[in-house]
């Protein structure tokens, strides 16, 4: 027998389905997530929490005319189902498969892209304002996630919606988790509502009423339920005083409610919210059990939820252990995460630590601001945030912390390519958008012991530092006892050389070693050299190459414009030394999802594209030598 699931083609499809239908449909979904996710790795339980929801959505709504705007968009999963995907869904996050966020160029379902939190409100504004001024009567619908509240742009957004707007619809989905249970009074006044008895009453009796009589008893006793929540806390509840009329909370998996809900909404001639509680990862044992491993992960066991061991420590864990030791000897250190306590490893440092430990939520330009106001008191804060996620407090980073030359130390994970995650989340551009502001150094290591000696230089150092490592594991080399300090912008010499000198930034220093020991067989001596700091750049060793060698090498995961290869150009300008530089990084263009070593590859970060570039130039070395005898 076909399952229900192969004979949807389009979100018409769905339309056409009964209720019973429709259950027997979100039983497939979550088996068909369980186990294509097995495969390839991706974001698990947050889209098995949000299959009733998005089946209510496509079967009330109608998708592209109307607009659905995920927060982050991990949870996409299920709306690629229900938008005539289901046949790629195997290739998600694979080379050249499905993104596994929504991506405008993927289909015509996707209104809008995103992987970073808080930017669904926003952006349902914008779209829905735009309806309005072109006289437009379709509808936009938000799915943003608890966690999305935390983040400072989504109040920007309430802040505006009432005034701006008279038809939106915002769908509260509450689970109570971001990767890690979410924290602050957001969250906690998210679960007042949800435990409130007269709410939880009425919502019983909602469910009851629609069993028994249909939709229609069930709007009145909605309407009731909004009646009573506006006066559980003071004057009223937090969305109506933005303007925005408050439903909920209602049961998140019950289709039935869910559908005659969403028609309710959809008559309302003014900004509404929508509160669904969830449960992330409904379906699947192990996502229940392990929250936060299942919310991403790598392939798995489809029946036990068991992954592999990888062996090895990554950066993250290496960064995290690191941390705990410095502060068992340094009791001004302090460690700060937006949310991400389990993607940078702090939730190791944790339990050693706990109250130096803070989790801000998803609330990056608070992190480095709170940051600047501890290192303004004597505190030394290492804040973890992705490389990719940084991007979002570059002003504090510039007005809060550079320009009073505070002691705050930016760990930035995921810095370079971030592989299966793609574009969003590409840590591909942070020596350019901190090498232009003043009194800030920029280290990035070539393996864990450097990481730790890094990090220990600075706790030492007492200006601003930043520190870029890559997702994953390193090479694998052992942490020395007690970690060195580095000289401030000093590089570390490999080997020497008298032809080429190649710079190897960070996790690119491998492939430097073996662009040289090709260039050796064929005949040249070569320098390669472990840069260490982005910034300040070792202008003495660019010089004496630049002197010494007819040609310098820069190699960096990061985008060309703005990088490392374009400090070393400068030197070499500014130095007047007119050598040749090559610089190999990536292009001048968002990446696309991939595996590490493919992308690289494509877009020419190996040894061999190196090569090819530097032909023409070790043509003119190899002419020079034959005059030269």
């Amino acid at each position: 027998m076909e399952s229900i699931l192969s004979g949807i083609k389009s979100p018409a499809d769905v339309k056409s389905l009964t209720i019973p239908q429709l259950g027997e449909l979100a039983a497939e979904i979550r088996e068909r997530l369980i186990v294509g996710v097995s495969r390839t790795g991706g974001h698990i339980g947050p889209n098995l929490g949000v299959v009733e929801l998005t089946l209510a959505m496509h079967y009330v709504f109608d998708t592209p005319r109307d607009s659905f705007v995920f927060d982050v968009s991990h949870q996409a999963y299920v709306h690629k189902l229900l938008t005539g995907r289901n046949e790629q869904f195997d290739t998600i996050r694979q080379p050249g498969g499905l993104n596994g966020f929504m991506l405008r160029t993927e289909s015509e379902h996707d209104s809008y892209g995103a992987g970073h939190a808080g930017t669904a409100l926003s952006a349902a504004l914008g779209m829905a304002v735009a309806r309005d001024l072109a006289g437009g009567k379709e509808h936009v619908v938000a799915l943003a996630g608890d966690a999305a509240f935390t983040n400072g742009i989504s109040f920007e957004a309430l802040n505006n919606i009432a005034s701006q707007t008279r038809r939106l619809i915002v769908v509260l989905n509450d689970n109570a988790w971001s990767i890690d249970k979410n924290v602050g009074a957001i969250a906690e006044y998210l679960h007042k509502i949800v435990t409130n008895p007269t709410v939880a009453g009425l919502h019983d009796r909602a469910v009851d009423l629609l069993e028994r009589f249909g939709g229609k008893a069930a709007r009145h006793v909605a309407r009731k339920a909004e009646e009573a929540a506006k006066g559980l806390i003071g004057p009223g509840m937090l969305f109506e005083e933005f303007g925005l009329s408050y439903y909920g909370p209602l049961d998140g998996h019950n289709l039935p409610l869910l559908i005659e809900t969403f028609k309710f909404l959809k008559q309302q001639n003014k900004p509404v919210v929508l509160h669904a509680i969830t449960q992330k990862g409904r379906g699947f044992q192990p996502a229940l059990e392990k929250q936060k491993k299942f919310h991403g992960l790598g392939p798995y066991d489809p029946a036990t939820g068991e992954t592999k061991p990888t062996g090895q420590k990554t950066y993250s864990e290496i960064f995290a252990e690191t941390l705990v030791k410095l502060a068992n000897e340094n009791e001004k250190v302090i460690a700060i995460t937006a949310a991400m306590p389990n993607g940078t490893a702090l939730d190791l440092f944790r339990p050693h630590h706990p109250r130096r430990y803070f989790d801000v939520g998803i609330a990056e330009e608070h992190a480095v601001i709170f940051a600047a106001g501890m290192a303004s008191k004597g505190l030394k804060p290492f804040c973890a945030i992705y490389s990719t996620f940084l991007q979002r407090a570059f002003d504090p980073i510039v007005h809060d912390v550079c320009l009073q030359d505070l002691p705050v130390v930016f760990c930035m994970d995921r810095g370079g390519l971030s592989g299966d995650d793609g574009p969003t989340h590409h840590g591909l551009f942070d020596i350019s958008y901190l090498r232009g502001i003043p009194n800030i150094i920029h280290m990035v290591p070539k393996d864990e012991d450097e990481l730790a000696d890094m990090m220990y230089t600075a706790m030492l150092h007492p200006g601003p530092s930043a520190i870029r490592y890559p997702r994953g594991t390193g090479p694998g080399v052992a942490i020395k006892e007690q970690p060195q300090a580095l000289e401030i912008g000093v590089a570390e010499v490999i080997q020497d050389g008298q032809d080429v000198a190649v710079f190897g930034l960070g996790a690119m220093l491998p492939e430097a070693m073996r662009l040289a020991a090709i260039l050796q067989k064929e005949g040249f001596s070569v320098a390669v050299v472990n840069p260490r700091f982005a910034k300040p750049v070792d202008r003495a060793c660019i010089e004496k190459y630049g002197r010494r060698c007819g040609l310098l090498v820069t190699l960096e995961d990061h985008v060309l414009a703005g990088g490392f290869g374009s400090a070393v150009l400068e030197a070499v300008s500014e130095q007047e030394l007119g050598v040749p530089v090559v610089r190999v990084g990536w292009p001048d263009q968002f990446i696309e999802h991939g595996k590490v070593e493919l992308l690289r590859q494509k877009y020419g970060l190996t040894a061999e594209a190196a090569l090819e570039k530097m032909r023409p130039y070790l043509a003119a070395l190899e002419s020079g030598r034959m005059v030269a005898r």
